[in-house]
């Protein structure tokens, strides 16, 4: 049944549509909170039931919002593909790839602490986890447009060529790389690791740069 009904006068009342920046928190919450009860008690043990209860919300809302409970990382692991997607199309015409995102990209998505613990608890967890590990290669899969599109402007390539698709793939793969190794780190040494970490991750992300690009500088 709707919660939107036709009121005396013709006017409409109940529940508003959600708008999508609410819809958004609402999603990023309840990320937040399976995340919590995926590291408490695992993500066999948990329940989407009990996801929706600590997020407040029904069960409807949560199936209407996610595909599985696995999915419901979505959100706090999409914070990082955003960070660096960010990174990269702001990359100047005048600056070598390797030497921007070596200055530029630190996995610092402006986001709280605790949401940048929960982003590195999560990558550690598909280390063991095959069904969240799928979720996060498929967000890998999707970013990896936004690198081509990126890369095949610079070379003046089409980003589907295959060229350039082969270019994003190899910084897709060196991020993914790059973030599993803080990702471990941190959960040994703590956030304190995203600090330590900024000068390998930056040797990372110029050795990706010059795998993915390097060659292609002829075709500016």
């Amino acid at each position: 049944m709707s919660d939107i009904r036709e009121a005396p006068g013709g006017t409409r009342r109940g529940r508003p549509p959600l708008t999508d920046a609410h819809r958004r928190e609402q999603r990023l919450d309840i990320s937040r909170q399976a995340v919590r009860l995926f590291r408490a008690r695992g993500v066999a043990a948990t329940s989407g039931e009990e996801i929706a209860r600590a997020a407040g919300v029904s069960e409807r809302t949560l199936w209407r919002l996610f595909r599985s409970k696995e999915s419901c990382v979505e959100p706090l692991l999409s914070l990082a593909l955003d960070a660096f997607r960010e990174v990269l199309r702001s990359w100047p015409p005048d600056r070598d790839l390797a030497e921007h995102l070596a200055a530029e990209y630190a996995f610092d998505p402006g986001a709280p602490p605790e949401d940048v613990e929960a982003v590195l608890a999560v990558v550690r967890m598909t280390r063991d986890e095959p069904a969240l590990r799928a979720v996060w290669l498929v967000l890998h899969e999707r970013a990896e447009d936004t690198f081509a599109e990126v890369i095949g402007a610079r070379l003046a390539l089409p980003p589907g060529s295959l060229e350039v698709r082969a270019r994003a793939a190899v910084v897709n793969a060196a991020l993914r790389v790059a973030t599993d190794d803080l990702a471990r780190a941190a959960g040994e040494e703590g956030l304190t690791a995203l600090t330590e970490q900024k000068g390998r991750i930056g040797e990372v992300m110029r050795l990706l740069a010059a795998a993915g690009t390097e060659s292609g500088e002829n075709h500016t």
